[in-house]
């Protein structure tokens, strides 16, 4: 008789119950270790297991909570049974539920552009277009900037800030918001180059900001850092809280003050190395009315400096220079408010902690002095020459001239440019004229000069006759027409060489009729004419003869 094979069923039942007993709690604490720097698990689980606690409010209820929180209205009973409350609960303001991460809305959420300048590309993830960025830019999910030697500063949904340097290459592999909530799903990929990121402090287990590199990962929960990435490794600077850095699986903890690198191939060492300290920047004037600015900082022993300047709202990047000397004017500011960064660079040219000081520029433009031409001068050259004094600094000028002295319709001008003489950008016609010299300072601040009268001369083309009919003892003379002429002035003689003058008229056509003796012999010519300052030749004469 055979053995009965239920105790055998039994024992490996257990078995296999007992481990998954084991494995459950492994499981359940997956992404939030691996948030933490820890060592790597599984994350197709970690969502599941997170929470998020909402706190009620006045007015709140079960439906208008389900509604605006919850992916499925529908789970409200759910919730409150996920709560170990019963289905009849009367919620309160102040009540605290516990709301399961997956089960909460889910939006991506774009990447707005605060400022770009220089050749940046955005690649489209959807059908691979490449155009090029601008502050009116969203970037979405999938989509990819290719930075040449431009920069761009972006800010996430949270109001995150990331600036990326010239010459990078990032990607945008997932921009999550979870609803209402403030909790966001942010992971980046810098495939090339540099990234400064100032994540805000992420608000519940649901949150993460991520990015990875060809040879690292870095996550963060709040914090100000730098990253960079090339072929051979990854770095990063942390300047503010703490990041967990490694290669994936194998993390530690950053704090601030420190850096760290783990290079793409071989050995998967983290090297941390202590950061250069802030430099002890020289008091300037918060408020700067002229430039250059002389900046300096006390001596150190890093062989360079890096000095980073960000306008204080945008948060572009306006400035970036690195230097041997303990000293950087700052020059070809607009006026605004602005960041001024100053670092030590250590001997792989990595930055150290940056010393911050705010500056507020406010240049004034000053009236120029005019030199030449003089007031009421008469000129033969249709680009004349204009010639002025500065009497700011850090100024640009341009030359202005108008048929009126209002200045409302310019006829021409100069290019601005930090010089005190210029040409008008085309030729200028005969005519009367007003010029004036106008300066710009700190991109907000403008002055003119006071007005001159000008007159440019100008010399009307010789009119040459086209065309001569004879009818009966009449003979009607045609002629070319001439530019800005007014009208047109004819001469006959008997003479070529046009000294005995046996008549002359004003023709307001360009054809006249004349009346001969028939068997002389006469000659005639035209010449246009102007009522403006605009001087005029004799065109050739043509000899007439009526039979």
């Amino acid at each position: 008789m055979p053995k009965p094979i239920v105790p055998t069923l039994r024992n490996s039942l257990a078995y296999w119950f007992a481990l998954a007993i084991t494995l459950m709690p492994g499981l359940a604490l997956a992404e939030w270790t691996v948030a933490q720097g820890s060592a790597p698990v599984p994350s197709h689980s970690a969502e599941t297991m997170s929470e998020w606690v909402y706190t009620l409010q006045k007015k709140d209820s079960l439906a208008s909570i389900s509604e605006s929180l919850l992916q499925n209205p529908r789970d409200s009973y759910r919730l409150l049974a996920h709560n170990g409350l019963p289905g009849n609960t009367s919620l309160k303001a102040g009540q605290s539920l516990r709301i399961p991460t997956a089960w909460l809305k889910r939006q991506p959420e774009p990447v707005r552009v605060s400022s770009v300048s220089g050749n940046v590309q955005h690649i489209s993830g959807s059908d691979a277009r490449k155009i090029a960025l601008t502050e009116q830019s969203l970037i979405r999910v999938g989509d990819e900037l290719l930075l040449g030697a431009g920069s761009a500063t972006l800010t996430l949904a949270d109001g995150s800030e990331l600036r990326v340097s010239p010459n990078s290459r990032l990607m945008f592999n997932r921009l999550t918001q979870y609803g209402k909530t403030g909790m966001v799903d942010t992971r980046l990929r810098l495939h090339k180059g540099e990234v400064h990121s100032r994540v805000k402090p992420l608000r519940g287990n649901g949150s993460r900001f991520e990015i990875t590199t060809p040879s690292a990962v870095v996550a963060v929960r709040g914090t100000a850092f730098t990253l960079q990435a090339n072929a051979n490794d990854s770095s990063v600077q942390v300047q503010e809280g703490a990041v967990d850095f490694g290669r994936p699986g194998k993390a530690q903890r950053i704090p601030a003050g420190y850096g760290a690198s783990v290079a793409t191939t071989g050995s998967e060492r983290l090297h941390i190395r202590q950061l250069p300290p802030r430099p002890e920047i020289n008091p300037v004037e918060p408020l700067v009315s002229q430039l250059p600015l002389k900046l300096s900082w006390q001596t150190t022993l890093a062989p360079a400096h890096r000095i980073d300047i960000f306008e204080t709202f945008s948060g572009g990047w306006v400035q970036s220079r690195s230097v041997t000397s303990n000293q950087f004017p700052i020059d070809q500011l607009d006026n605004g408010q602005y960041e001024v960064h100053v670092a030590a660079l250590d001997k792989r040219g990595i930055a150290g902690l940056p010393s911050v000081i705010p500056i507020e520029v406010e240049l004034h433009a000053k009236t120029p002095v005019l030199i030449s031409p003089e007031s009421d001068a008469s000129v033969d050259d249709d680009m004349p020459e204009f010639r002025w004094q500065l009497k700011g600094s850090n100024e640009v000028a341009r030359v202005e001239i108008s048929q009126d002295q209002t200045f409302e319709n310019l006829m021409s001008t100069s290019e601005w440019a930090p010089e005190t003489r210029a040409l008008p950008s085309r030729a200028l016609s005969p005519g009367t004229y007003f010029w004036r010299v106008t300066t710009e300072a700190g991109g907000t601040s403008f002055a003119a000069s006071e007005a001159r009268k000008l007159t440019v001369n100008g010399t009307l083309p010789p009119v040459r006759i086209i065309n001569i009919n004879y009818l009966d003892s009449q003979v009607r003379v045609f002629w070319e027409q001439a530019d800005f002429a007014d009208k047109y002035r004819l001469q006959l003689s008997e003479e070529p060489s046009f000294q005995n003058i046996i008549k002359e008229a004003d023709v307001p056509d360009t054809a006249a009729s004349l009346r001969l003796i028939p068997g002389r012999r006469y000659f005639v010519r035209v010449k246009a004419v102007s009522e403006g300052p605009v001087a005029s030749r004799w065109g050739p004469g043509r000899e007439l003869y009526l039979d």
